[in-house]
């Protein structure tokens, strides 16, 4: 009895002491509590805390609800500006055993017209990190959720060339027959040194560091040259922890975006492209997407994983039709360019400044001159695969199915395969571009399938009755960081051959300059005469195609070629030498010199040995009108050509070749 009386009044005491205190806390005026706290901040931070209205807490368990108004916090001396945070209103609630253990985590936070300026120094420091020197990064306020209602905020980091002003507002707006209320944000400034403009919308509360309560966002932004529209759900706005967003991307040129994303990309035509990407982990997926670069049109799934020691890129892209002029970036090609001094591996080199109009005077080059940049290489690990269905080429050789596996490992890039169809044939190749070194060592190898003659050509008239199989060998080493200089400088074989088929004989007679049997031909229409061979083997070096042999052996005439291509100069120097193997009446029996650049190639006759056959036709005219014709009568002697011996040197490996397609010997061509 007397246990139970003791507590009775126990509890009545305490009930008692609970109401006094209640009634005390109701009655406190908590803007005693301003110049201690403000006092405490300045000591702890070295910043002054301003709060020049209200101060008004309400207590509960476990968490306190603290709301002041006219807020201002400073800034460091080094900032530009005098506040950081400047607030009509500032409510938030704090949890009470996290206060007691010095842990100032905030949650609910609302801000009523506030001016926020965050800024980084040149040297590193952050204004929202509140120890003295702002450089530790355990020192910041946490916030959890946060509501902006009519506010401005600014991001200003030099060392990232941003400067960024926004301007958010929470808005009620009726839809549907239903009252929401979101979000509005507009930003403008600029972003990694690229010109930024942005809008969207979002959920009233930003969950800044929830990772399980995904957020709606809605953003158009554009950033430089480049569009991005998104929208879908994000979790944790400042560190994302998963993403569920459909996504379209248009610009100009995807190489554009590695300021943005710090990855890779290929250098291409204008694009765009429309699909879903998520976000786990490390893993972002941008799947089924579709798009347009060029005339090409595109499809795939990429997966970009960052839980290695660089991202890596990996998925697969189908080409429904590929246009081959919109890939011509990706290897440097570019028209109408002027050349630009530079240095690779200590030489002067020329390569086209990507704005200015061609120089006066300046010789056209074919071989792709833009450099690669490879000082990107290293952002990105990757195995792509590539397929294209349909390929347009305008008035060039006719190319389908192409199929490619891309691969970045360590700054060394390899297409293996890199397989495509021409002419009815294949091109089955392998390249290999190191991009470790300086200037890129590179290696390519061809095997070259069945081409058919008549369609190797399919402008040239004359090839339309011409039937045969071409095959061939490439076996190329060369240095430079672009095409044009790999090739200038490269060093291996270059071998054609075409054994058995048909070609025109039309063309043969013109090739001989066989007048009488031209003429005939042109009278009674064009046929087709046996090829017995057709071979053409280069060695290549320093650049230099020197022809070991160059042959081309039909029932009528044997061609011979020498001379060299100049791969660095993109000079031709041939001479081709036909030989008839049947007696032609009037001939004119001169070899037939091309020359000229790959841009330009030009084809003449000897001149001179035509106008002394002509000087001899004439004086023995004056003998007697037959005799005349006697140096014009082409009476042979042309002879078979060994073909099988040919075809098999053509064939045959070049020698010291192919021993480590990773490791390409580098050339450097020797000033004349």
């Amino acid at each position: 009895m007397i246990v139970h009386r003791f507590f009775k009044w126990m509890a009545i005491v305490v009930v008692a002491i609970g109401a006094v205190v209640a009634i005390l806390f109701a009655v406190f005026d908590w803007n005693w509590l301003r110049a201690p706290i403000e006092r405490r901040t300045l000591e702890q931070t070295g910043r002054e805390l301003a709060i020049n209205g209200n101060l008004r807490v309400s207590l509960g368990w476990p968490l306190i609800h603290v709301r002041a108004d006219d807020v201002t916090f400073g800034n460091p001396s080094w900032t530009k500006e005098k506040d950081m945070v400047r607030a009509d209103e500032v409510e938030f609630t704090i949890g009470l055993p996290q206060l007691l253990k010095k842990s100032f985590d905030m949650h609910d936070v609302r801000l009523l017209n506030p001016v926020v300026n965050l800024q980084v120094s040149p040297d590193g420091r952050k204004n929202w990190l509140l120890d003295k020197e702002q450089r530790d990064e355990s020192a910041r306020v946490q916030i959890d959720r946060l509501t902006l209602d009519h506010g401005q905020l600014s991001i200003d980091d030099p060392r990232e060339k941003t400067l960024l002003h926004l301007d958010v507002s929470t808005q009620d707006t009726l839809k549907n027959g239903s009252d929401k209320t979101g979000v509005v944000f507009n930003a403008k400034g600029q972003y990694k040194g690229l010109a930024l403009k942005a809008q969207g919308s979002g959920g009233p509360v930003l969950a800044l560091n929830d990772e399980t309560l995904p957020y709606p966002l809605k953003v158009v932004a554009t950033i430089d040259h480049t569009t991005v529209r998104a929208s879908g759900t994000i979790t944790g706005l400042t560190k994302v922890a998963t993403a569920d967003m459909q996504l379209t991307v248009d610009g100009d040129n995807l190489a554009k975006l590695y300021p943005m994303l710090g990855l890779a990309l290929p250098e291409t035509h204008a694009y765009n492209t429309t699909g879903h990407i998520t976000h786990l982990g490390k893993m972002w997926r941008y799947e089924k997407f579709t798009g347009q670069v060029g005339n090409s049109d595109f499809s795939g799934t990429l997966q970009l994983d960052n839980d290695a020691k660089r991202p890596y890129l990996q998925g697969e892209l189908i080409f429904q039709l590929l246009d081959i002029a919109d890939i011509g970036p990706l290897i440097g090609a570019q028209q109408t360019m002027p050349a630009t001094a530079i240095r690779q591996g200590g030489q002067s080199a020329e390569v086209p400044s990507p704005t200015a109009p061609p120089a006066a005077g300046a010789t056209a080059r074919v071989l792709p001159e833009i450099p690669f940049r490879t000082e990107r290489w290293n952002s990105v690990d990757a195995d792509v695969k590539l397929r294209a269905k349909t390929i347009r080429r305008d008035k060039a050789l006719p190319i389908e199915n192409l199929i490619a596996h891309l691969k970045m490992q360590d700054s060394v890039l390899t297409l293996d395969p890199l397989d495509f169809g021409v002419a009815n044939g294949t091109f089955a190749t392998t390249i290999s571009l190191n991009g470790q070194k300086n200037p890129i060592q590179a290696h390519a190898k061809i095997h070259i399938r069945k081409i058919l003659l008549n369609k190797l050509f399919p402008t040239v008239d004359l090839t339309k009755t011409s039937i045969g199989e071409v095959n061939g060998e490439v076996d190329l080493e060369g240095s430079g960081n672009y095409v044009g200089r790999m090739l200038g400088t490269a060093n291996g074989k270059f071998a054609l051959v075409v054994a058995g088929g048909e070609i025109s004989k039309l063309m043969m007679e013109m090739a001989g300059l066989h007048l009488w049997e031209i003429l005939k031909l042109e009278i009674t229409g064009d046929q087709v005469i046996p090829i017995r061979c057709g071979v053409a083997d280069f060695d290549v070096k320093n650049g230099i195609m020197s022809a070991n042999v160059f042959v081309l052996d039909t029932t009528v005439t044997n061609i011979g070629v020498t001379g060299t291509v100049d791969l660095h100069e993109e000079k031709l120097d041939l001479i081709l030498t036909p030989k008839t193997k049947q007696t032609s009446v009037i001939a004119l029996r001169s070899p037939i010199h091309i020359h000229g650049t790959f841009a330009n190639p030009q084809a003449e006759v000897d001149k001179g040995r035509i106008a002394a056959r002509g000087l001899g036709a004439v004086a023995l005219g004056i003998v007697s009108p037959l005799l005349a014709l006697i140096p014009l009568v082409e009476t042979g002697p042309g002879k078979d050509s060994d073909c099988g011996r040919l075809i098999q040197q053509a064939l045959q490996p070049a020698s010291g070749m192919g021993a480590s397609k990773n490791s390409p010997r580098s050339v450097v061509r020797k000033k004349p």
